[in-house]
Parts: structure tokens; C-alpha cells; sequence
């Protein structure tokens, strides 16, 4: 995470994505959170740098964890356009963080306060994280049992787009490749939790996984994940892999001075049981809303969020709003690029909620000639890995009178699921020349 954080200054993301744009879209709940004003977002994301070096080595952990886990939420919250899984993931590890007594052996506290250490911690400190990691891959696999994934087409868009050599990216492109890809990550995402907690498969599957995201790295632009993934991955070894290889490294002749983990209440126990159970239910059975409504989660973004949905679909997406004045009877044209950074225009598509955060924001800079408020529909028209557009919202629905939908809205059309698209069928470009000029 102190390389992470350091990549926002090297990449100039904290100006142009928190600070350049003069909106930002926000979670339910969340409008409240802001940027820092002048330097101070700077100050903030050195402080993370500061406070992850600090975990890493386990000095003033406790207060570092807290400090970590609640800033980078923090730097979560403040744009929902930025959601990516593994952002989401470090949320969770570092919120995970409080309970773990990660602090107790081979670090500073441990070294300057000897009462700290321990040469065992309770067993839930160890499968809480490990469950973790098993719900991200789990449900990786889960969203890839789709008629799309199966014929590779999401797969082979992602691979022809992928800014690789000449000689490598022909051999990519070739429709082989996408589905060697498209199976091997199925196949790894649903059954590489088993394998890695039965001891005999636990090592092979460990290098296969390592290999798997390191693929993942070259081929594919997701940053920290597969580097984060390799890690957590780690949790299933035996508990004892740090040590061995330490054993190896020349070391001064020093102990950890006690053998038991220290025990808690029962009353604290069955707290911490309770919470962590409804911890659990929460991720098993937030990824799994879709199931509430009609239609693919494909086509509709709500339930997209928080379900570990990754590299499963490209969509296009082309959008004309309308904001009317009904006091002069008047209707202004506005696509979102007319008024939006380039990169939030390009983003916000046909997520729900955005589309209406966005028509309020267009009645708050529009002129407004009279008491009536301001009317916005929206023609918006979305394309699912290549297949022909199809128009997403009612286009009669005036979406800045609409409440922020926090479940799937009524005015998303029910669209059928089409055939599934295979390989070469998938347009680059499945939209009409003029679609951008379509009228109301």
C-alpha cells in the first residue's frame, strides 16, 4: 500500500481525479463527504503512505490500522466513479485489521514493548481473512458462469485491447487464446479456495494462483490487484511459512517470551462471534442481490457494485440528456462530455444512480426562468459485449424528480437477454453514425 498511495502522487491521479473536476459522483448516504480543500488531500494521502509503512512494520500499529483503514475509506467514499473491486478489498483488509493481533511477533511494537508478544493468536484471526480472500474468488467465478464468459467474447475484447508487443498481440488475438483465458480463470476462481486448504494440493495450487496473477499483471491494467491477491493468497500456506523461512536467515538469538494468546471474556468471545458472523452474511449475500430482480445483471449496473464482478463484460454506452424548463417552455440538448471531465463523461453510462445524481446537477447549473423546477430525461442507449444498442431507462422519465435509487429503479427497461455474442461477432462500434445527435 505505500507503493499504491505513492503511485497517486507519481500519476498526478490525486488533482485529476478528486480535485480538477468541479462534480463528483457520490455513494448513498455519502454526499456529505468532500474533498480537503488546497493541499490537504496531498497531506492526507502522505499520511497514508506514513500510516501503511508504519503497519508493515508493526510499529504503533494499532493506531496506524485505524488511521489506514479509515482515510482510505475515506479516499473511497469521496468518488463512486473510482469503484474497483481490489479498492473495495483493501477497505475490508484494513477494516479486518482491527481485530487481527498482527502486531504481537516480528515487529517494532513487539520489540519495544516485550509484553506484546505471542507466539500463537486464536485461530479466527487467521480464517476471518481467509474467508476474505475465498468470497473474492468465489464470487469471481460465480459472475463468469455467463453465457458471455463461456464463449470468450468479454475475454477476447479485453485481450485485443491489451498494449502489448506486435508479436504478443497477434498471438492473443488469436481465438484460442481468449479461450484458454476465459477457462482457466473459471476454472481457477470456483476451485482454487479447496485446493489451497487441502494440504496435499496447497502448494501446487498456491503456484498455480501465483503464476495466474502475475499473467493477470502483464497482459491486463489492474494495478495492484494481482500483487494484493499473491498476498492474501498466502493466508491459506500453513501458519508457520514466515517462520521457516526466517529459520533460514542468520538471526541473534532472542524468544518470544510467552507461548499462549492472551483470552478474552466469554462475553467479549460471543461478541466478537456475533459480529463476525454478521460480517459473513453480509459477504455471502450482498453479491448475490441480483437474484431479486428479473433480467441479467448485465445490462443493469445496480447490483454490479460489491459483488466481485471482474473482467466479466465491456459495454458502450451513448447518452443525450434533456433538460426542460417548463416555465418558458423550453428544452436545452446536453451530452455529459459537454459538461463533465473527460474521464467522468466516459464513466458514467448507464449506472443508476449516477444518472440521476447527474440530472440533479444539471438543474443546478442550468438557468432556471420561473418557480416550476427543471425536467430531465435522457435517451441512453448501452451495448453489452458488442451486441446491438439497446435503450436502457424509460426515456419519459423525469430522472431529477426520481429519489437516489438504492436498489434496481423502475424505470430501467426489462431488456430480454439476446443471443450470446461469440467471437468475431462483437462490434467495435455497434452504434450508429448519428446516434450522438438523435433527438428527443
Amino acid at each position: 500500500m505505500v507503493w499504491e498511495v505513492w503511485r497517486y502522487f507519481s500519476h498526478h491521479r490525486i488533482e485529476r481525479l478528486w480535485l480538477k473536476p468541479d462534480f463528483l459522483f457520490t455513494y448513498y448516504g455519502f454526499s456529505w463527504v468532500h474533498p480537503f480543500p488546497g493541499n490537504w488531500l496531498y497531506l492526507h494521502c502522505g499520511a497514508l503512505i506514513v500510516a501503511a509503512f508504519f503497519i508493515a512494520i508493526g510499529f504503533l500499529s494499532r493506531p496506524s490500522v485505524i488511521f489506514f483503514c479509515l482515510g482510505w475509506t475515506y479516499t473511497f467514499l469521496l468518488d463512486e466513479q473510482q469503484w474497483v473491486n481490489h479498492i473495495y478489498l483493501i477497505c475490508l483488509f484494513s477494516f479486518l485489521l482491527f481485530f487481527v493481533p498482527a502486531h504481537r511477533a516480528f515487529s517494532v511494537d513487539a520489540w519495544l514493548r516485550p509484553r506484546l508478544r505471542r507466539q500463537t493468536a486464536s485461530a479466527w484471526t487467521l480464517w476471518i481473512l481467509r474467508f476474505q480472500m475465498a468470497v473474492v474468488y468465489f464470487y469471481a467465478g460465480i459472475a463468469k458462469l455467463s453465457p458471455d464468459w463461456i464463449h470468450a467474447v468479454p475475454m477476447w475484447q479485453w485481450l485485443s485491447e491489451s498494449e502489448q508487443p506486435a508479436a504478443i498481440h497477434r498471438f492473443l488475438i488469436k481465438p484460442w487464446v481468449g479461450y484458454a483465458f476465459s477457462y482457466s480463470g473459471l476454472v481457477l476462481d470456483l476451485f482454487i479456495v479447496p485446493f489451497l486448504l487441502w494440504r496435499r494440493t496447497r502448494v501446487a495450487a498456491f503456484w498455480v494462483a501465483l503464476l495466474f496473477h502475475l499473467v493477470n499483471q502483464q497482459i491486463f491494467y489492474i494495478e495492484v490487484f494481482p500483487f494484493l491477491a499473491i498476498v492474501a493468497t498466502t493466508l491459506f500456506l500453513s501458519p508457520s511459512w514466515p517462520r521457516r523461512i526466517l529459520s533460514l536467515l542468520p538471526q541473534p538469538k532472542t524468544r518470544l517470551d510467552h507461548d499462549d494468546a492472551p483470552k478474552g471474556s466469554s462475553i467479549s468471545q460471543s461478541l466478537v462471534l456475533n459480529f463476525f458472523i454478521v460480517y459473513a452474511l453480509v459477504q455471502v449475500l450482498v453479491p448475490l442481490r441480483h437474484f431479486l430482480y428479473r433480467g441479467g445483471v448485465e445490462w443493469y449496473y445496480s447490483e454490479h457494485r460489491f459483488s466481485w464482478r471482474m473482467l466479466v463484460q465491456r459495454e458502450r454506452t451513448r447518452a443525450v440528456y434533456y433538460v426542460e424548463d417548463p416555465n418558458i417552455d423550453e428544452t436545452t440538448r446536453v451530452t455529459p462530455d459537454e459538461v463533465l471531465e473527460p474521464r467522468q463523461a466516459e464513466s458514467m453510462g448507464w449506472r443508476p444512480d449516477e444518472m440521476v445524481q447527474f440530472a440533479r446537477y444539471l438543474t443546478r447549473i442550468m438557468p432556471q426562468r420561473g418557480p416550476r423546477p427543471l425536467r430531465v430525461e435522457a435517451r441512453i442507449m448501452t451495448s453489452i459485449n458488442g451486441r446491438k444498442p439497446e435503450l436502457i431507462i424509460d426515456p419519459n422519465v423525469d430522472l431529477a424528480a426520481e429519489p437516489w435509487p438504492v436498489g434496481r429503479p423502475r424505470w430501467l427497461r426489462e431488456i430480454h437477454e439476446p443471443t450470446p455474442v461469440r467471437h468475431g461477432d462483437a462490434e467495435e462500434d455497434p452504434f450508429e453514425p448519428d446516434l450522438l445527435h438523435m433527438n428527443k
